[in-house]
Formats: C-alpha cells, structure tokens, sequence
C-alpha cells in the first residue's frame, strides 16, 4: 500500500498540529469578526444621536412653519373681517354724509356771543340762532382766585 492511501489515527502528532493550527485560524477569525461588529456598534453609538437630533429638529422646523401659517392665516382672515367691517361703515357714512349735503335746511345756525372778565367772574353772553329763533344764554362762572 502507498502512503497516500494510509489513514493516520486522530491521535497523531501531525493531526493534533493541523487541529491547533485550524482551531487558530478560526479563533483570529472570531476574533476579527467580533473586533469589526464591537467597531461599528461604536460607530452607530456616536451616530444614532445626531440622526436623532436631526430628526428632532426637522419635526421641530416643520412644526414651527405649520405654526407660522396657521397664525398668518388668521390674522388674513381678521384683516378681511376687519376691512369688510371698515367699508360697510365707510358706506354708511357716505350715504348719511349724502343725505346730509342734500338735505334742505332753512338756517345752518350762527352763535353769536361776547364775554368779559371781571377780577373774580367770567360774564358769558350767547346767542344762538336757529330756523325756529333766537336762544339767548347768559351765564356768569366764577373764577377760582388763589390766595
């Protein structure tokens, strides 16, 4: 029989140096393996928190333009309201200027008056003139003196 046809027995010494030698490579694998995953666990700890953070501040953004809008919105709408309150009392106003100007009136009214001052009195003398007549209004108002 040739060698290459001879099975060694398990308890060899060249079988026990292949057993150490592949036990070996595979535990630097492991370990390998197990220093990369241990790496990027790291990695995605430092990083996590910065997505996070962006995250927040994105929700934060959009709540703050929506926020913004929604104040922009009302306060159009109490201009519109507002502004349609001024016009409807600009009309009313212009209609009752027009009655107004075209209302016949006899006599517009004159206020005549005279006045004199005396050391402790003012004596106020008004006539008024109306359509109907005069109103005369005669009036003496004492003058706080100090002392």
């Amino acid at each position: 029989m040739s060698q290459e046809n001879q099975k060694l027995p398990e308890e060899t010494p060249v079988v026990k140096i292949q057993a150490w030698w592949r036990g070996t490579l595979v535990r630097r694998v492991l370990l390998h393996a197990a220093l990369r995953a241990w790496i990027i666990q790291c990695w995605w700890r430092l990083l996590l928190p910065r997505i996070l953070e962006k995250r927040r501040q994105a929700i934060l953004d959009t709540f703050q333009q929506e926020q913004w809008a929604v104040v922009r919105l009302q306060s159009w709408v109490r201009m519109w309201r507002i502004r349609r309150r001024y016009r409807q009392m600009l009309k009313a106003v212009r209609i009752i200027q027009t009655h107004w100007r075209g209302h016949a009136c006899t006599s517009r009214g004159v206020i005549k008056g005279q006045y004199r001052i005396s050391a402790s009195q003012l004596h106020l003398e008004l006539e008024i003139l109306l359509g109907s007549g005069p109103c005369i209004v005669t009036e003496c108002i004492p003058l706080p003196i100090k002392q």
